[in-house]
């Protein structure tokens, strides 16, 4: 913050806590969905979640999540200040912040049923869509208090990460899996082991709504006493509204509210649609965080060392280096996701299996989740290869243009899901933003291109075909090895179906690391180099 308070460690290091921090709440994440799964397999609870989940949710991303509007806005005034200066200022925007979602707060739990039609239209029409509807609107009234939360997490993630603290605001969201963990193990406890019985249902959904709420309750408790220990101020009230800091910070953090916002946009497309087949909200909530638990520990060994990077870039006499960090980005981000897309697509089935079929996750609710990843799969480079575009024009300061971008993005979104969900069904809706995050790309290459007076798409594009061919070949060398094991070994036990899986895994990386050092790619050695770094920490 000031002079009394400077951070010492190196970007590297904030790096590697943030990515460990990341990785165990994630890993938390992942029991929490196995134990959903176990308990109410892809039935009306976990359909009325997801609804219910979707609004809720959005405001924890939005507003409570890092890097999120207000993090951003916290870090980014707190950091120029005196620490004397931290605790009125983060009393005063909360006391603000506070009373706006408190509004939010109760306009939920009033307007619950009108806003799960608005969500989930076409529940009506699918079977068990009036009792997934009336469990929706208990589980949004329950969720939302989390409106309030979000904004308090959001800044007690902030004012933290000012004051160079990262452990705990990055490892804090696991109290919500814990927590949901805890009601259901609880719950089990209550009810016994019939899965069949109806108070499963009934009881089931409050016991995960009120997991969650919980469980934000709990992230938001440790953050403050975090913050009270460190002198960054309590939760109290204080009317300082004409204080310059926090007019500093309501000027940052509206306008990235709303351009974050958009951004999220397109997910709450896709289950508008989904409302419309059985089950696909809860399919795509499982297979989305298989497909995410890699992609979001990868993408902060990515991102965070190369937004500060393209910044210091900027100017024009350091185009032709910005160009070549552009190029190291692009390439990463294709050695990292292509080799999961070679796993994801040909071992869909078998990884769906190991993680989650058990109880009341049965076969049929494995056929139904297995497709949905093996979309998701195709999309993994588009995604993180968007965001490091996005963080391109950030950092050359303009926000506008990947804002323009995401408003189209949403229309674009919306005709897609209609088109391929009549042609795909569930996996329909994860194409179509797949196809959304190539037309983004595309479009800000192309800009790019011409802002940057030329970038060298010719070559950049021959070495992104070899890789995607070098995907092909080892997905081929995945499945083939996939059905050899299967045919001669089996699965019968958890030690063969962890071999189903990590031997399959092992001939794709081969494969597709044998194509890529042919190309003799710098950034090759540079992935190397970061995981060996990664490792030793």
């Amino acid at each position: 913050m000031s002079e009394k308070h400077t951070s010492h460690r190196s970007l590297a290091s904030i790096a590697g806590i943030v990515a460990i921090a990341t990785l165990i709440s994630k890993v938390f994440g992942l029991v929490r969905e196995q134990v959903i799964a176990a308990a109410f397999g892809v039935g009306p609870v976990v359909n009325a979640y997801a609804y219910a989940y979707i609004i809720p949710g959005f405001l924890l991303i939005l507003l409570g999540g890092i890097n999120g509007p207000f993090h951003s806005a916290l870090v980014s005034v707190l950091s120029k200040r005196d620490k004397s200066e931290a605790a009125p200022l983060v009393e005063t925007v909360t006391t603000l912040v506070s009373g706006i979602l408190l509004l939010v707060a109760i306009f939920l739990v009033i307007f619950a049923p009108v806003l799960i039609d608005l969500v989930a239209p076409g529940l009506s029409a699918t079977p068990n869509g009036e009792e997934v509807r009336l469990i929706a609107i208990r589980q949004l009234q329950i969720m939302a208090p989390m409106a309030v939360l979000a904004g308090l997490i959001g800044i007690g993630f902030g004012t933290l990460n000012a004051s160079d603290q990262y452990w705990l605001p990055g490892i804090s969201p696991l109290f919500s899996s814990l927590a949901v963990i805890a009601g259901l193990g609880g719950l089990a406890l209550f009810l016994g082991n019939d899965l069949l019985n109806p108070e499963y249902a009934r009881l089931g959904g409050m016991v995960l709504a009120e997991g969650t709420l919980l469980g934000a309750i709990l992230q938001w408790l440790v953050q403050l006493y975090a913050q009270a220990r460190s002198g960054l101020g309590k939760f109290r009230l204080r009317f300082q509204f004409s204080h310059p800091g926090v007019k500093e910070v309501l000027r940052v953090m509206a306008p990235a509210t709303l351009s974050s916002g958009m951004l999220h946009i397109n997910v709450y497309t896709d289950l508008f649609f989904a409302s419309y087949i059985n089950n696909a909200a809860a399919a795509m909530k499982y297979a989305n965080l298989i497909a995410l638990t890699p992609l979001g520990i990868i993408s902060n060994m990515i991102l965070v060392p190369m937004l500060p990077v393209f910044s210091r870039l900027a100017a024009p006499e350091n185009w032709e280096e910005l160009k070549e960090r552009i190029r190291q980005g692009l390439l990463l981000s294709a050695l990292t996701m292509l080799p999961l897309t070679a796993i994801l697509v040909p071992l869909a089935f078998p990884v769906v299996r190991f993680i989650y079929q058990r109880y009341a996750f049965d076969h049929a609710a494995l056929e139904v989740v297995a497709p949905v990843l093996m979309a998701y799969g195709l999309g993994m480079f588009f995604y993180l290869g968007r965001d490091v575009l996005v963080r391109v024009f950030y950092a050359l300061g303009d926000g506008q243009t990947p804002f323009r971008i995401s408003i189209v993005n949403i229309f674009l979104n919306a005709i897609l899901d209609y088109i391929l969900m009549n042609a795909f069904q569930t996996p329909g809706l994860i194409l179509s933003t797949i196809g959304v995050n190539i037309t983004s790309m595309a479009v800000m290459l192309w800009l790019l291109n011409r802002k940057l007076n030329g970038l060298p798409l010719w070559e950049w594009g021959k070495i992104l075909s070899i890789l995607i061919g070098g995907t092909f070949l080892a997905g081929l060398g995945s499945w083939g090895s996939n059905q050899l094991w299967e045919q001669w070994l089996g699965y019968s036990n958890l030690l063969l179906e962890t071999g189903q899986i990590l031997f399959p895994s092992l001939i794709a990386f081969v494969i597709f690391f044998t194509v890529a050092s042919w190309l003799r790619l710098p950034e090759l050695a540079i992935l190397v180099t970061r995981i060996r770094n990664k490792l030793k920490i």
